[in-house]
């Protein structure tokens, strides 16, 4: 209390970064228990270099009180989103509604072409005009009206053809990532813990989050006397953590595990690695300069390309605002006209009800509040 009083009375003057935007609303304290080692995992660089923007988006209307309240009397009618306990999940995971979604288009006859990667992005005047892939197929060109990227904006310009201007390549190169590693450890046991999942922000051990899959869903999980633990750990690629053999990571996974209290060596069966690349893009110095300088080159130069989802327009959204620049995207090519760096704009945590003028219209699916299965986070 007296930390976040301190804070109250000289609030920072400046909030360019995640340590002076928290330290401002919960005080030094709570920010060096709560907030700071946790996000330093995720992020790989000291608080003071991670941008506020980050902050204003992922903490929606909570704050030193509201924190405290919810703590004592629960977060009754989700009004605070960052604390919100109940959503709409899949029955197998979010994999679910891919694999539905491609069922359905090869039924109606439209063709999923995977294991491909975009070499080369040929356009001019007009715009975009083709890409080319290369993969076990071979090299392949792929012509069109209109296109939609979702590829990491960084691959988008060096695959350019004609290149784009020195100025916008430097750009793109100084945009950066931070890759991601799950171990998904099997253990013998029907119930390890009531969470979803819990944030780890113990600094004596790697991991910085641990999914309970099977709380998400039971189906997730076919055998019901056994639970699947996903550690959850951030890191760079290429770096010693992520060149690691899948042994030695499966080996860390089940000591921190156990070292955490949450099972018994004996009782953890196996493990599965899986390494993800550009999961989250980088709020670092700088980065909305450079993204900026991107797009105004590629709106001007492609009208017929837009840009969706997390890595395709370098920003942090979750799947829900990822899925809605896509649906709108292709609403634009039927003739609407929405902003698509709109969606999601504003310092609002994503799981917000929500509907922003520029966005009126947009497909009812995304405007409800997602309900209905529990979820739990211990801190």
């Amino acid at each position: 209390m007296g930390s976040y009083l301190a804070a109250a009375v000289r609030p920072k003057r400046e909030e360019e970064s995640l340590e002076q935007w928290v330290t401002n609303r919960f005080g030094r304290r709570l920010f060096e228990l709560f907030f700071q080692s946790y996000n330093e995992k995720v992020w790989g660089v000291p608080a003071s270099e991670i941008r506020s923007e980050w902050a204003a988006q992922r903490i929606k209307g909570l704050s030193f009180f509201s924190a405290a309240k919810a703590a004592f009397f629960g977060n009754r009618g989700n009004k605070i989103k960052s604390l919100i306990s109940e959503f709409n999940y899949p029955r197998y995971g979010p994999g679910q509604m891919w694999e539905s979604m491609a069922a359905l288009l090869r039924d109606r006859g439209f063709p999923i072409l995977l294991r491909r990667t975009v070499t080369r992005i040929l356009h001019d005047e007009s715009g975009i005009t083709a890409f080319e892939t290369t993969g076990r197929h071979g090299t392949e060109m792929h012509r069109g009206t209109d296109f939609i990227s979702s590829m990491p904006i960084r691959d988008l310009v060096r695959a350019l053809d004609p290149p784009a201007p020195p100025l916008v390549q430097e750009a793109a190169e100084k945009l950066r990532y931070r890759d991601f590693v799950v171990v998904s450890l099997i253990v013998n046991r029907q119930e390890v813990m009531p969470d979803n999942w819990i944030y780890v922000h113990e600094k004596d051990v790697r991991v910085g989050r641990i999914q309970n899959f099977k709380n998400w869903s039971p189906e997730m999980v076919p055998d019901p006397r056994k639970t699947c633990l996903g550690m959850e750990y951030f890191v760079f690629e290429n770096d010693d953590f992520w060149a690691s053999s899948d042994e030695n990571l499966v080996a860390l996974a089940k000591r921190e595990v156990v070292q955490l209290g949450l099972a018994e060596r004996e009782e953890i069966e196996e493990g599965v690695v899986v390494r993800m690349p550009k999961a989250y893009p980088m709020y670092d110095s700088d980065w909305a300069k450079q993204v900026a300088t991107i797009r105004g080159y590629l709106e001007e130069c492609s009208p017929n390309l837009q840009l969706v989802g997390r890595n395709g327009m370098h920003k942090y959204n979750n799947q829900d605002h990822s899925m809605m620049t896509a649906q709108c995207a292709a609403n634009n090519i039927l003739g609407a006209k929405y902003d698509l760096w709109s969606i999601n704009s504003e310092p609002d945590y994503h799981e917000e009800i929500h509907q922003h003028k520029k966005l009126s219209g947009m497909p009812v699916a995304f405007q409800r509040k997602r309900n209905r299965v529990k979820k739990t986070a211990r801190v």
